[in-house]
């Protein structure tokens, strides 16, 4: 019995049979109704616009004969339960970041992001024209869902800290909010990782539930209004250089669908990708200044810091070496990285750095 099948009849297997008991899809006069769950806050910056965009994208195309019903996180089941609900049958499909669900599968975290990992170029590199959406589809067939990138936000921020970070020790006890891989590595430098839905880290941060929080970047930080409770920004973060948000729909749905109906998911997906960045890359530079303007101190950690980044992520990935899915995915995604960075470095990269210096 090879590996993926006995993950589908072992405690994992639990899932996927779940999701041979769905619900009748929704028919009316020829049309078809889907339900999308969303990790989102209905209205949050750029991640539920990358949602709706997909949902109106895919609506727009089958004019009409297939509708996307978006439900934001808490409407139907909360932001972290997205993924069982569309295993089960409970929605059709979701849209979320992927790096949620590593409890479930390390490897999911490769198409969000890892620590000290790709860039967004460098992702769709890998994914287009690469094997990265051969695995994303080995993984969802794990867990019977056909899953596509369906936005990302470039690079994330360090993060909001009460303090400044002078160095790795001051990490230690730190209550702070990272999910995904990045977390994990955070752990190892002492830190309390707490794993909050977008929704909700706000409220915590307010509150000092927490210490310091990372979301996504000057403009989504903006418009959740951390700069109102904290003034020390960190930019440049190790744990999601170019986060990927994906679009899951279960497979069972998917295969019952027209084949130009698949189409269309795949297209708005791809269309979604390229337009999230764009979104997200616009309007951070304009974001910065005016975080700047109302008082928030923009820092960047020192290199003691970026060094115990790096030794915390070696020490989350030799923890999930054993697990022979998730090494090759990590052996074909680090191999197609440098081989994407070899060239942006040196075109690109060079380019930009004369740029700059000649043109001011």
């Amino acid at each position: 019995m090879d590996r993926r099948s006995f993950l589908r009849t072992s405690a994992l297997g639990g899932t996927a049979a779940a999701a041979s008991t769905l619900a009748a899809p929704a028919y009316a006069q020829g049309k078809r109704k889907l339900t999308m769950v969303t990790a989102w806050g209905r209205g949050l910056a750029g991640v539920f616009d990358a949602a709706q965009h997909t949902a109106d994208t895919i609506n727009a195309m089958s004019d009409g004969s297939l509708e996307i019903e978006i439900k934001a996180a808490g409407e139907l089941v909360g932001a972290f339960e997205v993924f069982d609900a569309v295993t089960s049958g409970q929605a059709d499909m979701y849209h979320a970041a992927d790096y949620y669900f590593v409890s479930q599968h390390p490897g999911f975290a490769f198409f969000t992001s890892i620590p000290m990992g790709m860039t967004a170029q460098e992702l769709h590199n890998w994914y287009y024209h690469g094997n990265g959406r051969k695995y994303h589809d080995s993984l969802g067939e794990i867990f019977g869902l056909k899953s596509f990138l369906a936005g990302n936000t470039g690079a994330q921020a360090g993060g909001w800290f009460r303090k400044e970070i002078n160095g790795p020790e001051d990490f230690n006890g730190l209550k702070f909010r990272m999910p995904g891989l990045g977390g994990k590595a955070l752990g190892y430098l002492g830190a309390s990782v707490q794993n909050l839905p977008g929704s909700e880290v706000y409220q915590a941060l307010a509150s000092g539930a927490i210490d310091g929080t990372e979301w996504i970047g000057p403009w989504a930080d903006e418009k959740a209004g951390f700069q109102e409770i904290t003034k020390f920004f960190y930019t440049a973060g190790f744990h999601e250089p170019g986060a990927g948000l994906s679009l899951a729909t279960n497979l069972d749905v998917f295969n019952s669908l027209s084949p130009a109906h698949q189409k269309m998911i795949e297209a708005a997906s791809a269309f979604t990708n390229s337009w999230s960045l764009a979104q997200f890359l616009m309007n951070n530079g304009s974001a910065l200044e005016r975080l700047k303007a109302g008082g928030v101190k923009v820092l960047e950690f020192p290199d003691s810091v970026w060094d115990a980044f790096g030794e915390g992520t070696r020490q989350v990935y030799e923890e999930f070496m054993g697990d022979e899915l998730f090494k090759e995915i990590y052996d074909d995604y680090t191999a197609s990285m440098k081989a994407s960075s070899g060239w942006l470095t040196v075109g690109e990269g060079a380019y930009r750095t004369q740029r700059d210096r000649v043109m001011g």
